[in-house]
């Protein structure tokens, strides 16, 4: 019974809601606007995630990460380590953005662009909840 409550506390713990919103903005990144620029005489276009194939990948496999380790409170190890994965994922996302844009001669940065950064900090926040609960658990079994 007591293993069960744990269990069911696990899910309700403030990572997953860290976890929900990195991913939810990861795939909204993918429709929204990092950059709005023109190249020429061409017309402003905007780029996103979905203008770039690796970024795109990358930024679903960012967003489907965070999902996966959701349900993941029972491993809290591969949590860990599967938030850290995803975390790095986003910053070198960010990192392709940048390199991707040099290709416009005028343009400026979206205000859509935040969700982009805000998905690395919510991945760090999920995996201080995930070192913390970790720790919880450690001392619990130490009582015994």
């Amino acid at each position: 019974m007591e293993i069960q409550i744990i269990r069911f506390y696990m899910i309700q713990r403030i990572q997953t809601i860290w976890l929900l919103i990195a991913s939810t903005l990861g795939f909204s990144s993918l429709k929204l606007p990092f950059y709005i620029g023109s190249t020429g005489n061409t017309p402003a276009e905007n780029f996103t995630a979905m203008s770039n194939t690796f970024l795109m990948i990358l930024t679903v496999a960012a967003s489907i990460l965070a999902l996966v380790s959701v349900f993941l409170y029972n491993n809290r190890k591969l949590q860990l380590k599967m938030g850290l994965v995803g975390c790095v994922i986003s910053v070198l996302n960010i990192i392709l953005y940048f390199l991707a844009i040099k290709k416009y001669d005028a343009g400026g940065i979206s205000l859509f662009s935040v969700l982009s950064f805000a998905i690395p900090i919510f991945y760090l926040l999920a995996i201080r909840g995930i070192y913390k609960d970790d720790k919880l658990v450690k001392s619990i079994d130490r009582l015994r």
